[in-house]
Parts: C-alpha cells; sequence; structure tokens
C-alpha cells in the first residue's frame, strides 16, 4: 500500500534530487536540529535565562523538563527520515505554542513573535529539499 501511495504521490520526474540541492537542505536541517537540541537542552538544565524566561511568560518552571521532553523527542523524530513528516507536524505545532505565547505578551512582532515561524519556514524548505515526497506535495513551479 504505502508503495502504491508513493508512487500516486511523486511523480515520475521528480522522484531525483540534485546533490547540491540535498546538501543545502541537509545543511540547514543540521543547522535547525542544533538549535532545537540547544534549545532542548537547556529547559534540562535550567539555567537562570530560561527560569527568568518562564517567569516572564507565566509558565511555571518546573514544565521547562516538560517542553524539554517535547522538543528532543520532536526533533529525533524530524530527524530520522520514516518519521520526518510527523516529527515536522510536531515541530510545527510546538512552535505554533511559542508564536501563541509571544502574541499574548504583546512581543515585538517580527523579532520575538514571527521568530518561531522563520524556523517552520526554514525547518519545512530543509524537508522540501531533502524529501522528493514533500516537493510533490507542495510544488513550486515556473510561469510557463
Amino acid at each position: 500500500m504505502e508503495s502504491a501511495l508513493s508512487a500516486q504521490l511523486v511523480p515520475a520526474d521528480s522522484t531525483e534530487i540534485s546533490r547540491s540541492r540535498l546538501w543545502t537542505g541537509r545543511i540547514v536541517a543540521g543547522i535547525i536540529a542544533a538549535f532545537m537540541f540547544f534549545d532542548a537542552a537547556m529547559k534540562f538544565v535550567n539555567p537562570a535565562p530560561v527560569r527568568e524566561a518562564f517567569a516572564r511568560t507565566g509558565w511555571p518552571v518546573h514544565l521547562s523538563p516538560v517542553l524539554g521532553a517535547i522538543l528532543l523527542a520532536s526533533t529525533i523524530l524530524w530527524l530520522v527520515p520514516r518519521t520526518s513528516i510527523l516529527g515536522a507536524i510536531l515541530l510545527t505545532g510546538y512552535l505554533g505554542g511559542a508564536v501563541a505565547a509571544n502574541l499574548r505578551l504583546e512581543e515585538p512582532v517580527f523579532s520575538h513573535t514571527l521568530f518561531p515561524v522563520y524556523f517552520g519556514v526554514l525547518l519545512w524548505g530543509s524537508m522540501w529539499l531533502r524529501d522528493p515526497r514533500i516537493t510533490a506535495l507542495i510544488p513550486i513551479r515556473k510561469n510557463q
């Protein structure tokens, strides 16, 4: 069933991705993963800036490791090719929560509130560069 579905979703001419496109996607994904792992680690370590941020946002600081675990698990799922789409969906939800929290606090729009959106675009963009299934779902066509 999976192969039949994949055959329907991925046109024959889009199954190959150039090496440069693949490596660009991998590099962008690596940068995003490094940031996400660092963010998750800081939620486990819980240094003063994390405690201050939790206090400012009104989140109980004891939830910091829980958010770190959610972020860590979602990032790992995103990095594993077989579960990358599930991980991307979970990370999109996580980042959406960050947007909502920043919006509620009336943080500056372009530097704070939309920062998670920028990461979401990079996250999905890196998948678009690396995965022909995503390319088929989100086609970018040249004007003809």
